[in-house]
């Protein structure tokens, strides 16, 4: 494996690695976005056999995002403290940004699931491994950018891209909520979801969601969180669509004017 990534031109120093796995980040996103205009992500609603042992949801979403959380903190903690005092500080809070959204998609939304469908152990696996190499990815190219960021013009991208990145974890929260609203304890039928974003788009959860790492992308400006932002809109705005089907051939009644993931567009 070392020979080939000699012939090609990358070593495993930190920033060419950090370039190698963002490249493999945007062709799997790719391709993913192409498998998925014939198919449907296996889990969820449209969990079906095939696809491995079936987890059950909450201790899935918990295990699958856990990694997000605490891979960032193993590679904080290999870090030397005065190496760690020179990173700048729009950086710091750019990893606090990543962090607090994992916190709450590990310790917060498999709380709140009611119902969820089994998660087969294929997508399971898929989604360890992506959170792990994620996670140690984002953070070690926030951590070797260690110049302090003075230009007016690099500070206005940087709020821009924070205040991005809280609008989008807004939406998706308040749409994760709304979600589970629908159902109560024991109840597993599906229903339309109504109110806040859902009123214009049928995924506002998956809306919010590709917003936050747009955000996030903004602000960072490097290859790592571009590549996440990437993947994201690949793995999750073909889920919008399929959810959209779902809905309008599951419901008569299913509001004619609404998206599917960008209101009034798309």
């Amino acid at each position: 494996m070392n020979l080939i990534l000699e012939h090609i031109g990358v070593t495993f120093t930190g920033p060419d690695f950090i370039k190698f796995v963002s490249g493999l980040m945007v062709l799997w996103g790719l391709s993913n976005l192409v498998t998925l205009q014939f198919t449907t992500a296996p889990y969820g609603r449209y969990t079906r056999s095939g696809w491995g042992y079936l987890l059950p949801s909450k201790l899935a979403w918990f295990v699958q995002e856990l990694p997000s959380f605490v891979v960032p903190l193993l590679v904080l903690s290999r870090w030397r403290y005065e190496d760690l005092n020179i990173i700048n500080n729009n950086n710091k809070v750019l990893i606090g940004c990543f962090l607090l959204h994992y916190f709450h998609r590990t310790f917060i939304f498999p709380l709140r699931i009611r119902g969820g469908k089994p998660v087969p152990m294929f997508p399971f696996l898929a989604a360890v491994f992506f959170c792990s190499v994620n996670g140690a990815l984002q953070t070690c190219g926030l951590l070797l950018e260690k110049a302090e960021i003075r230009h007016w013009l690099q500070q206005a991208r940087f709020y821009t891209g924070i205040g991005i990145f809280f609008t989008g974890m807004y939406i998706n929260v308040r749409s994760d909520i709304l979600l589970t609203r629908l159902r109560g304890k024991k109840e597993r039928a599906y229903q339309t979801p109504k109110g806040f974003l859902f009123e214009y788009v049928s995924g506002a959860n998956f809306l919010g969601e590709i917003l936050e790492w747009g955000g996030f992308a903004v602000a960072c400006n490097n290859l790592p969180s571009a590549a996440f932002a990437i993947f994201t809109c690949c793995n999750i705005g073909p889920r919008a669509f399929h959810h959209h089907r779902f809905y309008r051939e599951k419901f008569d009644d299913y509001p004619e004017n609404r998206k599917a993931l960008i209101p009034f567009l798309l």
